[in-house]
């Protein structure tokens, strides 16, 4: 069976930055995938080019056994269902939040002369109702809480039973309760038997919810580790990551991450010294 997602090789460059440098990353159809990174590292980069949104400065990219640039992306994009915040800035403000989600047949983002189904609006409704945002229905978008509208975004990007579902940092600016209810959600989500092969971007570990299977960690626009999440997601790989020695915690499915204390990094560091020189 064909990846869901082949990028061998890719650069993408703004002037004489490198947003991405030679990255090489395959999805199968049965992974859930983790981007992991702190801001600046390439992670929406990535994410735009595996929704068909971006064109590579280089390397080759093959989306649901598509190639990017041999291919009519609006075509494609349909089968894509992408949330991100990028999204607010394109919604008319008294669309409703119903119409945000059916507008996703279309892949537009606001209704005008497009003739709709009922069978489209019952869906659209059915997933508001999924997401616990079908009470505000008939609100206009722009006058939902931050949490709301992140419902409503995932409600549209499974408007079109993708194959592929790609979330970008679907926790940011959530509180506490929001971001848990969100992760719940989610985690029922990708486990089910019907998920689609599932992206999340993100650069919280908290984040992540239980039943994710893949991890990509990624800094300054190249690849730190990639790989299954219970091998690849290690105290040293992270602390790469973010360039910060930290200490992983990793429970129920959960994980979480803190700064080691500096007496802790100085022992660690007098012994791999201690040792070198025995050695």
């Amino acid at each position: 069976m064909s990846p869901v997602l082949d990028i061998q090789n890719v650069s993408v460059r703004r002037g004489r930055k490198n947003l991405l440098h030679d990255v090489s990353w395959t999805v199968n159809e049965d992974e859930r995938w983790v981007i992991l990174g702190p801001n600046g590292a390439g992670k929406t980069t990535l994410l735009q080019i595996a929704a068909a949104r971006l064109f590579p400065t280089t390397g080759t990219a093959k989306i649901l056994d598509e190639q990017l640039g041999a291919v009519d992306v609006f075509e494609l994009r349909p089968l894509i269902g992408f949330s991100s915040n990028s999204l607010t800035t394109t919604v008319p403000m008294q669309e409703t939040a119903l119409n945000v989600v059916v507008t996703a047949a279309y892949g537009v983002t606001g209704r005008w002369r497009e003739e709709y189904e009922q069978l489209d609006e019952r869906r659209a409704f059915a997933l508001l109702n999924e997401w616990g945002v079908g009470t505000v229905f008939d609100r206009p978008f722009s006058t939902l809480s931050e949490g709301e509208r992140k419902r409503v975004q995932i409600a549209r990007a499974l408007m079109t039973d993708p194959e592929l579902l790609l979330l970008d940092e679907p926790g940011a600016g959530l509180d506490l309760g929001g971001r848990e209810a969100l992760v719940e959600r989610t985690s029922e989500l990708v486990t089910s038997e019907e998920a689609p092969t599932t992206v999340l971007v993100t650069h919280h570990l908290e984040e992540i919810p239980p039943g994710f299977t893949h991890v990509l960690l990624l800094r300054d626009g190249t690849t730190v580790a990639a790989g299954p999440i219970e091998e690849t997601m290690t105290s040293a790989n992270l602390s790469k990551t973010f360039d910060t020695e930290l200490e992983l915690i990793h429970r129920d499915g959960r994980f979480s991450a803190f700064k080691k204390p500096a007496a802790a990094v100085a022992a660690s560091s007098a012994g791999s010294a201690s040792s070198q020189a025995r050695g």
